[in-house]
């Protein structure tokens, strides 16, 4: 599929066709990598990672937990 290279500011930009945006997983706001291999540019997209509940509790140490926040007076009609 061919598409056209823009001037963006001091960039270039590259549109890339929906329907090729739609089977790679890449929409606006994107984060993407570029890699050049001699003359051949290719662009994948950045999948974040994924955080379990357990990989995120075992970075909880007795150093690094809090005790509890006052936050005031209750407003309203809350229960406490």
């Amino acid at each position: 599929m061919e598409s056209h290279v823009r001037k963006w500011g001091n960039s270039l930009a590259l549109r890339i066709p929906k329907a090729l945006a739609v089977e790679a997983g890449i929409s606006e706001g994107s984060r993407v990598e570029i890699e050049l291999d001699g003359d051949k540019l290719s662009v994948r997209a950045v999948r974040a990672e994924g955080y379990s509940l357990t990989d995120l509790l075992a970075g909880v140490t007795p150093q690094n937990r809090h005790g509890e926040i006052e936050t005031g007076r209750s407003v309203g009609r809350e229960v406490w």
